[in-house]
């Protein structure tokens, strides 16, 4: 009786790539925007929310400002009730108040096309960075969210405890220039086949298809 093996991690990467490519060849950015301003402050808001919300949201918030020079003028108060059924509005509110001010003040209105910058932003921690450098400015960049880290594991790319280190391995094991895209493709893949719920690592295409002989649920380490 033949027994079908689970594949190598070479085999793993080239098959996501495969898959991933065939089902979202051209993944749309899932954060409606107009510009690198408005993408950062629908990527900060986006903490612990859905995009979707988050896209009902924002055209309340544009009609208030959709410029740095506009949103510093707003009372903060304004801006926590616009925003506040993305959850965590007192944060967020004086967040994008305060990084409006620091665009105006630092660099002329302008979100800055670099990580650095961006990181010392309030509220804009690392993986809102690579959000922005990557679909704002086309820089290489493998922005790592609960959804990639969760895939990550399921497999077999990684062990990592923690976003970091996971981020550290995918860019390690795919060539820079598919990091972007496939960064939107494996989100797109884990709402509509590999949720936290929907496939315990043995149910859908991908997970099958390397992991074969995987009978069990596979936990994933939470980040």
């Amino acid at each position: 009786m033949t027994t079908t093996l689970n594949l190598k991690k070479k085999e793993r990467v080239a098959f996501v790539l495969e898959t991933l490519q065939a089902l979202y060849p051209e993944p749309p950015i899932p954060l409606d925007h107009k510009d690198a301003y408005t993408l950062l402050v629908a990527v900060l808001l986006s903490a612990q929310c859905t995009d979707e919300r988050v896209n009902q949201v924002t055209p309340g918030l544009w009609q208030l400002a959709d410029n740095p020079f506009d949103m510093a003028k707003v009372p903060v108060e304004d801006i926590q009730q616009v925003i506040r059924p993305c959850g965590l509005s007192p944060q967020k509110s004086k967040a994008i108040s305060r990084l409006s001010q620091i665009l105006i003040e630092k660099y002329n209105g302008e979100v800055p096309a670099d990580f650095a910058a961006l990181e010392s932003l309030p509220g804009v921690g690392h993986k809102t960075a690579s959000v922005v450098m990557s679909q704002a400015f086309d820089q290489p960049a493998f922005a790592v969210d609960t959804h990639i880290h969760r895939l990550a594991q399921r497999w077999g790319l990684t062990n990592g405890k923690n976003v970091e280190q996971t981020e550290k391995d995918l860019k390690r094991l795919f060539p820079q220039h598919c990091w972007n895209k496939l960064h939107l493709q494996i989100i797109y893949y884990a709402r509509e086949h590999c949720s936290a719920r929907g496939c315990d690592g043995t149910r859908c295409m991908i997970c099958q298809h390397c992991y074969p002989n995987r009978k069990k649920p596979f936990i994933a380490l939470k980040p």
